[in-house]
């Protein structure tokens, strides 16, 4: 069987490859700063706090993603150590970058003074325009795939030709589960652009939470190459976690707290 797969290196510089994995991200990170930025300026927040956010967040999240990748992932690299390093091939984990994230951002926030839940606010659409581009690098690298599927499945669910050739991966068709999660968060992208400024401080974070956690569990239950604590998906986990402790909190909010609510755009 023929098929066209899409070559993971875009080009050469130097006789260097350069992968289109590495292209997409440096993309969604500059598209992603852009929108949190208009957003910051927009809110009152002093010129370039964004970037002086970005800057400092940036390569602990990436750490962090790396790191939570291989340590879940130890018996191969624990035989392989000069592979922990290799990003450029792919492997890093959202979560881990979300946790890195955020403890930069908490100091961040405690040492400008700024509201915690504030930047959280102003980062949240970004986070999810950043997972909605970013999962192409995976496409490109042919990884985060689900199950096996016939062609005529990916067909009669309208799936781009171009999708369907390079899901066919180690002798089968796959679901591309890289493309649930894109046009999710999407989906979830818009719901957040058009409502946030009718909720509530720290309701726009929240929100994300739900909508990504919602998503990531299921989709995660249908991958094939997912991240396992014992005998769970460790991605599931965290986020039926997330799902769960936002809507209690969300609750809260709006029923014992109701009474202090600050309106997102005033916040």
């Amino acid at each position: 069987m023929t098929v066209n797969y899409i070559n993971p290196i875009a080009f050469h510089l130097f006789s260097k490859p350069i992968y289109w994995y590495g292209i997409i991200i440096a993309t969604t990170v500059l598209i992603a700063y852009l929108m949190a930025e208009k957003e910051a300026t927009k809110r009152g927040l002093p010129d370039e706090i964004m970037l002086d956010l970005l800057l400092r967040m940036l390569p602990v999240a990436f750490i962090f993603a790396r790191l939570y990748y291989v340590v879940f992932r130890w018996d191969n690299y624990s035989k392989n150590p000069g592979e922990i390093i290799a990003i450029w091939d792919g492997g890093i984990a959202i979560y881990g970058g979300l946790i890195g994230g955020f403890l930069v951002l908490y100091f961040f926030a405690k040492k400008r003074n700024i509201k915690i839940i504030k930047l959280l606010d102003i980062i949240a659409p970004s986070l999810l325009i950043g997972q909605a581009l970013g999962r192409w690098g995976n496409f490109f690298n042919h990884e985060a795939f689900g199950g096996i599927v016939t062609r005529k499945y990916l067909q009669d669910r309208l799936i781009p030709n171009f999708i369907i050739e390079n899901m066919y991966i180690d002798g089968a068709y796959r679901q591309p589960t890289f493309l649930y999660e894109s046009l999710w968060c999407v989906v979830a992208l818009i719901i957040l652009l058009v409502v946030r400024n009718k909720l509530s401080q720290s309701e726009v974070f929240v929100g994300y939470l739900i909508l990504y956690g919602t998503e990531r569990f299921i989709v995660e239950g249908m991958r094939t190459d997912s991240l396992y604590l014992g005998v769970f998906r460790i991605s599931q986990v965290l986020s039926l976690v997330f799902v769960i402790g936002s809507l209690i909190y969300l609750i809260l909010l709006n029923t014992k707290y109701k009474d202090k609510k600050i309106l997102y755009i005033n916040s």
